[in-house]
This record gives structure tokens, C-alpha cells and sequence, in this order.
């Protein structure tokens, strides 16, 4: 049996051993056959340990003694060109090699997978040169104008001479070659959970799984007099409201503005093809009349007209669901046109009058197409029994094929001061049912800051529980000309 004491350091890795050991305890290398190669060449030292430098085997941790004396290496600067550290001393002559085999990196190497952190994707750049030494990898490095590419913390050293592999292990790829490269780099969208994983065809983080918002999830848009945002809850799958605006002119070339939100039935088939359809036709039809010098009362009732008109297209091209009803939406609207604020609704979405005095009293501008509505037009109930009651919000108007009738409401308003109209859908209502209460949560200075009044708004009723999709459009109203009256 070989003379395992007459080691006392592993011939491979230079850990230290203890009396019986028969394998290292670092690299797991066989002592027996080390001490019996030793004894054949006759090539051990006095100590018993081998007269050559140790090295690591790959992947190896280093030995907890002092180390074999190494040449100092320093990380290159994120200016300078990445030069290659010098390869070890090679060992003394007559020393026994290490056992032949691919270099990690090189030429019939099985490739590492990538570490968690790293991309799964290659690293454009061309291949190390045959026998190149590997080279050192400066982990968070910025580039020299402070960014860090993605996927890679810190990124690959710019300006490096050369490419090269990590050391076996490692999970690194090839650091990117020198220069900059050929056009934009195009990155991939990523998670806004976990902001790291990529994301499917089907929506979902590859990463943590995390569903991805939608575009119609949440919706800002601003023009020079009018500004809407749009939310899909907190308790809804999908956002079911849309809202759209414009700007236009009279005949004579006097400003008006256009607001119209939408809100689809969640109990009818695709509600919110029904709204986004409702709300375009709507604006569109405005912006037609008005140029064309219809009064503005007709026009909005002719828009109310060809918003329910495109619902009821949708019925023609929608499979039919026995338990579901046809596309159904609601719809308010807001023009504002020389000094005159004209309104149309059907169904129980809203529009409000806020003045920029508070002092002065706000208005309710619409009345509901709902149970509650009725109650109250017919005396069995004040507003807040009917409200409070469950059947408060089944509306009795609605665009839809399935619709009774077709009843476009239309009034016409001239204010006498300046103030702020507020056109909304019942997720934000629900929150501020009264003109008082919509006042109270108007910020003061709503005509300045219209799109900033709307996210406001969107918030609060995100803040009293958001059960409800959310859209609220802001039209300024400007003070009028001299002596106005009442319309």
C-alpha cells in the first residue's frame, strides 16, 4: 500500500492534508495513485510534497493556505482597450503536465448555460482568436456614458481590443468586440413587475409569470382645451371605457371642443369593442357637423345617432352568446362652441359643471337612464334610498342592438363664468355622486392643469376602492363675452 504520509500538501491543488486521508478533501483527487506516480518517476522532494507549482483543476475553489505567487492583475479601466491578462508561468522543466484536454472556452468545449442573471441569447461579436487567454470581466462597469447594457449588470467593458470567454464555469459569454455597434440597439420589452424577464405572445412575464398591462389598461391624451385619462380598476380583468377627443372649428372659424366617454356593458358581448366604437363615431360625426354649421344641439343629437349606429354594426359580426346580450355601451358627451356648452347622453354616464368660483354652486349637468333615476322621477324614492338600493345602477338606455329605443338626450347651457365640465363615467361618479361632492374633489386649479385634474380624479377613484373601470375627460370652459345670459 502507497506511503500516504509522505504527503502532507495535495500534489494537484495543494490543499493540506491529514494522516489517512486517501482523497483531497478540495479537488478530490486520489492520493494513492499520486503518492504511486511519485514513487515511479522519483520525483519528490525531501517534504514530500512535488517539486512543481500546484494548479487548480477547473472549477476548483482556491486552497485556504497562502497561495502560489501569481502575476498581479488589474481590471481595465472602462477607458482603456481590455488587453488580455498574461497567461501563468509555465511550470519548471521535468515537471509532470496536467492531463491534455479541450481548453475551457475553446474548440470542443460543451457550452455553460447561462447563469441566472445573464441573457439566454448570444452576445453579437466574433469569435476569440485560436489560444487566446481568457480574459478579465469588469462586472458592473458602466459604459463611459454612465448606462448599463441589459440583461448584463454593469454590461461588457466598451472599447475592449479583443473578445474573449469567461473561465470554464463562469456562465459568461463573449464580451462584445471593440467599437461601437452597427446601428440602434434594439431592445426587447420587459417585465414591469420583475423588470427583467422578457415577455410572451401571450402577455405573460417568462420570468415571475406576471400578466402585462394591456394598452387600454390605463389611457392619457391632451389637447390645447381638453384632456382625458382613462383606468382600468382595480377589480376589472379588462378596461371597458373609452373616451375620445378633438378640437374643431365653426363656420365662422371660432374654437369648439369635443369630449365623449363611453362605457361598455360588462354583461353584453365585447363591451369594449362597443365603447371605443361608440366614442369614435361620436367625435367624428361632431367634428363633421359642426364645420358644416349645424347647430349644435343637432349635431350632438345626430353624434348620439351614429354612435348607436356603429354598435349595432357590431351585433352583425359578433357570434351570438345565450347568456350574453348584443354590444352595449353608454355614452355622454360635451361640446363647448361660442360660448355655448352643449351636452348628450344615453345610459347613466355623467357630465358635471363646475364653476372656478366654488363659491358658486355646481351642476349636474345629465339625468341617468336607470332603476334609480326612475324611482326618484316617479316620487317612490329620494336619491339616496335609490341609490342605496342593489337595482340603482341597471341602466333603462343603452346603445345596442337590444336596445328598447333610442332616446338621445341633448340640453344646451351658457354659462355666465368661467369653470370646468367634467364628462365621466360612474366608476368616478360612484365616488362624488353630487355636483357638491365632484366640486370637492376637483383640484383648484382644474382649468389651468386639465390632463394633471384628470389623472387627479382617476386617482381618487382609485383611493375609495377603484371597483369600477375609470374615465373622466376635463374641458375648460373660458369666461364669456360680456354681458351673457343664461341659455
Amino acid at each position: 500500500m502507497p506511503q500516504l504520509d509522505q504527503l502532507s500538501t495535495c500534489p494537484s491543488c495543494a490543499e493540506p492534508l491529514e494522516t489517512g486521508d486517501r482523497f483531497c478533501g478540495a479537488c478530490g483527487a486520489d492520493l494513492e495513485a499520486a503518492v504511486r506516480a511519485r514513487t515511479a518517476n522519483g520525483t519528490a522532494a525531501a517534504d514530500g510534497t512535488p517539486d512543481r507549482t500546484p494548479t487548480l483543476p477547473d472549477g476548483a475553489p482556491p486552497p485556504p493556505g497562502p497561495p502560489p505567487p501569481v502575476p498581479d492583475v488589474a481590471l481595465p479601466h472602462p477607458h482603456d482597450h481590455g488587453e488580455h491578462t498574461p497567461p501563468p508561468p509555465p511550470p519548471p522543466p521535468g515537471a509532470p503536465q496536467p492531463p491534455a484536454g479541450p481548453a475551457p472556452g475553446g474548440p470542443g468545449a460543451a457550452p455553460h448555460p447561462p447563469a441566472a442573471h445573464e441573457p439566454a441569447g448570444p452576445v453579437t461579436g466574433p469569435a476569440p482568436p485560436a489560444g487566446a487567454a481568457p480574459g478579465p470581466r469588469a462586472e458592473g462597469v458602466p459604459f463611459p456614458d454612465g448606462t448599463a447594457r441589459q440583461g448584463v449588470p454593469g454590461g461588457p467593458v466598451p472599447g475592449a481590443a479583443e473578445a474573449a470567454s469567461g473561465p470554464a464555469g463562469d456562465g459568461l459569454g463573449p464580451v462584445v468586440e471593440d467599437g461601437p455597434p452597427d446601428g440602434p440597439e434594439t431592445l426587447a420589452p420587459t417585465c414591469v413587475a420583475c423588470g427583467t424577464g422578457a415577455i410572451d405572445d401571450d402577455g405573460y412575464c417568462r420570468h415571475c409569470g406576471h400578466k402585462q398591462p394591456r394598452d387600454r389598461d390605463h389611457m392619457e391624451s391632451e389637447l390645447g382645451t381638453v384632456a382625458a385619462a382613462s383606468d382600468r380598476g382595480l377589480r376589472h380583468h379588462r378596461n371597458e371605457d373609452f373616451y375620445a377627443i378633438a378640437e374643431t372649428t365653426t363656420p365662422q372659424g371660432a374654437p369648439a371642443t369635443v369630449a365623449v366617454v363611453c362605457d361598455g356593458v360588462s354583461s353584453a358581448t365585447r363591451p369594449d369593442d362597443a365603447s371605443a366604437a361608440a366614442a369614435e363615431a361620436a367625435s367624428t360625426a361632431l367634428c363633421t357637423a359642426l364645420p358644416d354649421g349645424r347647430h349644435p344641439q343637432e349635431a350632438m343629437h345626430e353624434a348620439l345617432v351614429a354612435a348607436a349606429e356603429a354598435v349595432d354594426a357590431l351585433a352583425a359580426d359578433t357570434p351570438p352568446e345565450p347568456s350574453k346580450n348584443a354590444p352595449a355601451c353608454t355614452v355622454v358627451s360635451a361640446l363647448c362652441a361660442d360660448g355655448v356648452l352643449t351636452v348628450g347622453w344615453i345610459g347613466d354616464s355623467r357630465a358635471y359643471w363646475v364653476p372656478d368660483d366654488r363659491s358658486a354652486a355646481p351642476v349636474r349637468l345629465t339625468e341617468d337612464d336607470s332603476w334609480a333615476a326612475q324611482m326618484v322621477a316617479a316620487g317612490l324614492m329620494n336619491e339616496a334610498e335609490a341609490y342605496a338600493d342593489p337595482r340603482a345602477h341597471a341602466i333603462t338606455g343603452w346603445l345596442g342592438a337590444d336596445a328598447y329605443e333610442i332616446d338621445p338626450h341633448t340640453a344646451s347651457f351658457r354659462p355666465e363664468e368661467a369653470g370646468v365640465v367634467v364628462v365621466c363615467t360612474d366608476g368616478l361618479w360612484n365616488y362624488a355622486e353630487s355636483a357638491e361632492e365632484m366640486a370637492a374633489a376637483l383640484p383648484p386649479d382644474a382649468a389651468a392643469r386639465p390632463l394633471q385634474c384628470a389623472r387627479h380624479l382617476v386617482g381618487y377613484a382609485l383611493d375609495g376602492g377603484g371597483h369600477d373601470n375609470v374615465t373622466v375627460a376635463v374641458v375648460p370652459f373660458p369666461a364669456p363675452r360680456g354681458g351673457a345670459v343664461s341659455a
